[in-house]
């Protein structure tokens, strides 16, 4: 062995000399050149790009550093070396692989798509370099979202498979496990209110008993974070200004299935308000600002009718083009009385202008035809209620979905700011359709029209309408211009050809043969008042049938079997609704005219008076509330009250659901077979409460309403209006927007019906809502 060692030291010096050295044991040099080896998907470009390296630069060991690291610093490769020949310096290099697919299964909470999305944010994502360190944090981020859903049982398992050219398939398999489940909350610190009292304000509690499909008792962190600001706002809006959490504890069960949380509180004194001042500039009096704050001397400290006063004040201050108003209330504390002296300071700022009014979005409808609804002017200072009212008018139109309004400030300028309106039309806002409808009253309706609510973007309704029923057949072309004139006077156009058999609509068996036309004309005498003056031609042809009754015979051999009227039309209304579809706040009121006058064969006139209150009780309930007094006689030479034709009826979808269509009333308002025959008085009146849809809160297209009717028709020619007589229903309603019209679906209790009444406890509508 001795004798082998010297010849085995001369072979490994021989191999050495020939291989290249390692760029750091070399001396320096200059490079003459630069080769890269390892190359499979990075381009040579690329690394050239990082390298701070070129040909000519002097190559020593600091340089050489600086080279690894800055190529390490890519995150391209796992591996570098370099190596010299001659004066050539080689960079060996081994990449990192690319990530060919990422597959995630077992997910069920949460999309694959959505999970993907934020795994994308922190750079993992198809295409992107494999880094396993980038792994890890992507299942500390999975299970990051998984926690917060409460989930703490949830488990994950990466596989890396590796593919042909230097790529990766990454798979992850999720086991989501159950929702930890809240056992109990506790407070622990409250005098003043009981527990029980506070934790019917959260979110989140153990599961209501009997309660099948509540989701209260399932934890969540953004929930209890909720909850708590909650709790904090019900003692500061009650006086205890000072009160404060302490704590909140956390803990779950080992088996991962139950939480309990521990809520410390300390709750303090309650506070009243000694005093109510104002300070700062006084752009608006401050005698009138102060009307708009609601708390006063005497009352317990609120921090809600502070914020709500702030938000007047600083609303008014918008009305005066103080659009960046800053409006704080200042309390000052007497601790020992237990009093807070409250200060609003008002610095109004400047007054800003508008530069310009922007108009988006609105791809069918002429431009025109949203900057005629606009309040807010250009080159005005600004009013946040006239950019209000912009939007509530727009909103108001049939043809637009929604609105949203932006007021960005001017860049460089302190006093200016544009106004943009986004506008959201309708899908379809007209339609071309022959269809099959149905109605409670007229049974299965065969249609076919041609509408359009914004006829070639103008803003007009253009409808030509061809409807056949078994109780009708309806011809009829209307055309409305919103703006027949400049100053927003509309005019509408209808004709119409008519047969109906009043029979086969469950009323006295009649038929009659009617045609006519019409004009109106709505003048706007104020932002939310309207004017309409109108007059149509109508002449019917009443005809007895075999089996009409002696009030339907009496009536034509009184008054003749063919009639002209000639009516004047007259109505005030006041509509403030803030949605043409579905409003949530504002009300509508309308009072109505009708006069046939004495030039036609028939004289009679009909007055009306409808309301409808609308009341947000959030930001998805709305409380509604409704009625209708009508009452109409004849005079002259017309014998009877009113025409049978134009007598009012009750019962059915659009008047007192749960009960069959115009079916309601006395004897005085039935015929000799007991079919109803109208009244000429009419009393209507609604309750709802209107909860958003079964497909969620943001579907625009369908609402459920839990209603109360009341209604009924009188014959003032035999018997009086009673009250008493008046018949109730209760029961659920869905009302579905769809491409082919309005659905209305009906379950209803009639509350008093009597024997001779005639119930319906579903009923459907399509083409109308209630």
């Amino acid at each position: 062995m001795k004798n082998r060692s010297p010849h085995l030291a001369r072979v490994i010096a021989l191999a050495c000399a020939t291989l290249p050295l390692p760029a750091w044991a070399l001396d320096p040099f200059v490079i003459d050149d630069i080769r890269v080896e390892g190359l499979q998907r990075i381009s040579i470009g690329t690394v050239f790009n990082y390298l701070p390296l070129k040909r000519g630069d002097q190559f020593d060991d600091k340089v050489s550093v600086e080279a690894i690291q800055a190529l390490y610093r890519t995150g391209f490769f796992k591996d570098v070396v370099l190596e010299r020949e001659g004066d050539t310096l080689v960079i060996f290099v081994a990449e990192r692989p690319a990530i060919s697919s990422i597959s995630i299964e077992g997910n069920k909470s949460i999309p694959t798509e959505q999970l993907l999305e934020s795994l994308k944010r922190i750079g993992f994502a198809e295409g992107r370099v494999f880094d396993r360190s980038m792994l890890d944090k992507v299942e500390q981020e999975l299970k990051r979202q998984y926690l917060a859903m409460g989930k703490y049982g949830m488990g994950l398992k990466s596989t890396i498979t590796p593919e042909e050219r230097n790529r990766v398939a990454i798979h992850i398999a999720v086991a989501e496990g159950d929702v930890a489940t809240i056992y109990r909350i506790n407070i622990v610190g409250n005098k003043a209110f009981s527990s029980e009292e506070l934790l019917r304000q959260f979110q989140l509690g153990s599961r209501p008993p009997f309660s099948l499909f509540s989701d209260k008792d399932k934890y969540s962190k953004q929930k209890l974070a909720g909850d708590l600001e909650t709790l904090r706002s019900w003692y500061l809006d009650r006086g205890y200004i000072n009160f404060k959490i302490d704590s909140t504890q956390v803990s779950i069960t080992p088996d991962y299935e139950h939480i309990y949380v521990t809520v410390n509180v300390s709750e303090g004194e309650r506070y009243t308000v000694r005093e109510v001042k104002m300070a700062g500039e006084s752009i608006v009096p401050h005698e009138v600002l102060r009307e708009l704050i609601s708390i006063q001397p005497g009352d317990t400290f609120s921090r809600k009718q502070i914020t709500e006063s702030t938000t007047r004040i600083s609303e008014r201050l918008g009305n005066e083009g103080y659009a960046f108003a800053n409006i704080n209330a200042m309390p000052e504390l007497d601790e020992e009385k237990k009093e807070v002296s409250l200060t609003f300071f008002v610095d109004p700022g400047k007054r800003v202008y508008v530069r310009r009014v922007n108009v988006l979005g609105n791809a069918k409808t002429r431009d025109e035809v949203i900057r005629r609804e606009l309040r807010q002017m250009e080159s005005g200072w600004i009013s946040t209620e006239r950019v209000k009212r912009s939007r509530m008018r727009l909103e108001r139109l049939s043809y637009i979905e929604g609105v949203s309004v932006e007021t960005p400030a001017v860049p460089g300028t302190a006093d200016q700011v544009d106004v943009n309106y986004t506008i959201h039309e309708r899908d379809a806002f007209g339609s071309l359709s022959f269809g099959v409808g149905y109605g409670d009253a007229q049974g299965v309706l065969f249609n076919a029209s041609v509408s359009q609510d914004n006829f070639l973007g103008t803003g007009q309704r253009f409808s030509v309408d061809i409807n056949n029923s078994k109780a009708s057949t309806v011809y009829a072309l209307n055309v409305v211009d919103p703006y027949y004139t400049m100053d927003g006077i509309s005019r509408s156009l209808n004709f119409f050809y008519r047969t109906t058999d009043a029979g086969e609509a469950s009323v006295a068996d009649y038929w009659t043969d009617t045609y006519g036309a019409g004009v109106a004309f709505g003048i706007p005498v104020a932002e939310f008042t309207t004017v309409r003056v109108g007059g149509a031609y109508e002449h019917t042809y009443l005809k007895n049938v075999a089996q009409s009754s002696q009030r339907i015979q009496d009536f034509v051999a009184d008054n003749g079997d063919t009639h002209e009227a000639y009516k004047l039309e007259l109505g005030w209304t006041r509509d403030t609704r803030n949605r043409y579809l579905f409003p949530s706040s504002g009300q509508q009121i309308s009072l109505g005219t009708e006069l046939a006058l004495p030039a036609g064969s028939l004289n009679f006139y009909k007055l009306s008076y409808r309301h409808k209150l609308y009341v947000p009780l959030s930001q998805s309930v709305t409380f509604s509330a409704g009625g209708e007094l009508a009452y109409g006689n004849s005079y002259g030479d017309t014998v009877g009250t009113l025409p049978p034709f134009e007598r009012y009826y009750a019962g059915g979808a659009r008047t007192v659901r749960g009960y069959k269509s115009s079916s309601l009333g006395s004897a005085a308002t039935k015929d000799s077979y007991g079919d109803p025959v109208g009244g000429n008085a009419r009393v209507l009146g609604n309750l709802e409460l209107i909860l958003p849809g079964p497909f969620g809160e943001n579907s625009n297209a369908t609402r459920v309403g839990v209603f109360l009717d009341a209604g009924n028709v009188y014959d003032t020619g035999k018997e009086s209006v009673d009250l008493g007589e008046l018949r109730y229903a209760s029961g659920l309603t869905l009302y579905w927007m769809t491409p082919v019209g309005a659905m209305t679906f009906t379950v209803a209790k009639a509350l008093n019906a009597k024997p001779e009444d005639q119930t319906e406890s579903f009923q459907f509508n399509l083409g109308t809502l209630y």
